[in-house]
This record gives structure tokens, C-alpha cells and sequence, in this order.
């Protein structure tokens, strides 16, 4: 089925590698133009994009700093006529035990995860107003299931993104601008290599109802559907979970032994 995608332009923070590139590639062959936003672009991806037969193009941004923030989308504008499609895709990763968790890290991840989307959403959201039109798609995690010893700072982050992905669905409703929520589990990406093995290894494989870990462009047509306003020009304020199953289980990866050693 035609999504009616071709032509549109969406700018994609985090989107290097990972998740943000399978979206970027999965919209590129429905005939989309890609702004990559990322503190460091990849020439590579950008080419790959290109290939496909679209306008690709890099900003380099942090979106910890408000500032960047507001260059990115000034910049963007510069590049496209009308930003059509924002995906918040960015995300940090920060491991600590509770009785551990340090300032400085808890702001890296609550500023790289949950302020970011938030800044950023307001400036899709300015332009998407002006423009009378325009579709968010934000980026969410399964974490928001399945707590995991250490993760706390980066659930809290996820759980914010979600419950703010909502407050932005209604009040950008009567706009007829909508807001939706892609939730993929456990997928095989440069963030997943950088947590404990096990998790990739072990657990999450076994835990996993459909029993292997997910890959990035299986994402690419959710992220389509709910793009799409003739594929989904009813859904706004709604979650689509990627995951194979993984938010029905725990993920017990530590032993009760190393959970006290964790915080001793």
C-alpha cells in the first residue's frame, strides 16, 4: 500500500547508526528527504541514503544543549521548504546502582533523553503550527516494562518521554498535527553492544517470546504506519511496541549476590 510518504522531509536526530538509520533508510525508500542530525555523522550513511534516490543531508548537533537545539532546526529549514516528519530518535545510556547514581551522569542521560525531546518537540512543534501540518514520531523503549538493575536513570527517562509524548498528542491535536510513540525491545544496535554482555548474549535472547533480538529495519515499516497520514490519519497519542514479546517477561540478568555487591 502507497503511504503517500514520497516527496516529504523529515529530519531524524541520532541517526548514524542504530535505530535512527533504519528509519532513515526505510523512509528513504518510500521517497522521503533526510536531514541526519548527530554529533557525529557518518559521510557513509548519508551516501547510503542518496543512493536511494532522495535529498540526504547531516546537520552535527548535541541535542543536550538547548542552543543546538534551535541551530538544528534553523539549520534544517535552511536546507528543506517545510520539515513534514520529526523523529526524536536520540538516546543515551548510563549504567549506575541506585545507591551510586552521580549528578554528572544523571544529567547526561536526563538531558540527552527527556529535555532534548522535549526542547525539540517544541521547535518541530513552532513550525509544524505555522506550517499547518507535520507528523512527530518519538522514540520510546521497553525499559518502561522491564526494569533492569543499574537502568534506573535511563527508565526514568523513557517513562518521561512517554507520558510527555501524550500532553504533546492533545495539545497539537487541533492543529491536526499527530504525535505517536514507536517502542522497539531489544534490538541490535551500537547501544546494546555497550551494555553487559548477558543482556545481549543471554537473557533478553531467552526471555525474548519470539527468541532472537530484533533488527533495526524491522522497525522501518511501524515507523511508516504511524508516519503515514494515509496509513494512519486517525492515530495520535498511541504507542505501537516492537519488541518480539519482551515486554511480557523480567529481566532477572543479576543474582541476588550481585545486586548487594552492587550497592555495598
Amino acid at each position: 500500500m502507497d503511504s503517500c510518504l514520497k516527496g516529504k522531509n523529515a529530519l531524524i536526530t541520532g541517526a548514524s547508526s542504530g535505530i535512527g538509520k533504519g528509519i532513515a533508510i526505510a523512509l528513504a525508500k518510500e521517497g522521503v528527504n533526510i536531514i541526519v542530525a548527530s554529533r557525529n555523522p557518518d559521510p557513509n550513511v548519508i551516501k547510503q541514503i542518496q543512493s536511494l534516490g532522495v535529498m540526504a543531508t547531516s546537520l552535527s548537533i548535541d541535542v543536550s544543549k538547548e542552543s543546538q537545539i534551535t541551530k538544528m532546526f534553523n539549520n534544517a529549514i535552511k536546507k528543506i521548504s517545510i520539515l513534514d516528519l520529526f523523529i526524536n530518535n536520540v538516546a543515551s545510556h548510563w549504567d549506575e546502582p541506585v545507591t551510586k547514581i552521580t549528578t554528572k551522569n544523571w544529567f547526561k542521560v536526563i538531558n540527552t533523553n527527556l529535555t532534548s525531546c522535549i526542547l525539540a518537540c517544541k521547535e518541530a512543534s513552532r513550525l509544524m503550527i505555522a506550517q499547518k501540518t507535520g507528523n512527530i514520531l518519538i522514540i520510546g523503549s521497553t525499559a518502561t516494562w522491564n526494569p533492569l538493575a543499574g537502568e534506573s536513570t535511563y527508565r526514568i527517562s523513557k517513562v518521561g518521554v512517554r507520558s510527555y509524548m501524550e500532553t504533546l498528542a492533545v495539545e497539537l491535536a487541533p492543529f491536526g498535527i499527530r504525535v505517536n510513540l514507536l517502542t522497539p525491545g531489544g534490538f541490535n544496535t551500537p547501544m546494546l553492544d555497550k551494555l553487559d554482555p548477558r543482556l545481549k548474549n543471554q537473557t533478553v535472547k531467552r526471555e525474548i517470546p519470539l527468541k532472537r533480538l530484533g533488527n533495526t529495519e524491522e522497525l522501518g515499516p511501524s515507523a511508516i504506519l504511524l508516519l503515514s497520514d494515509k496509513l494512519s490519519p486517525y492515530t495520535t497519542g498511541s504507542e505501537l511496541v516492537v519488541d518480539g514479546g519482551l515486554k511480557l517477561r523480567p529481566l532477572p540478568i543479576f543474582s541476588n549476590n550481585e545486586l548487594i555487591k552492587m550497592n555495598s
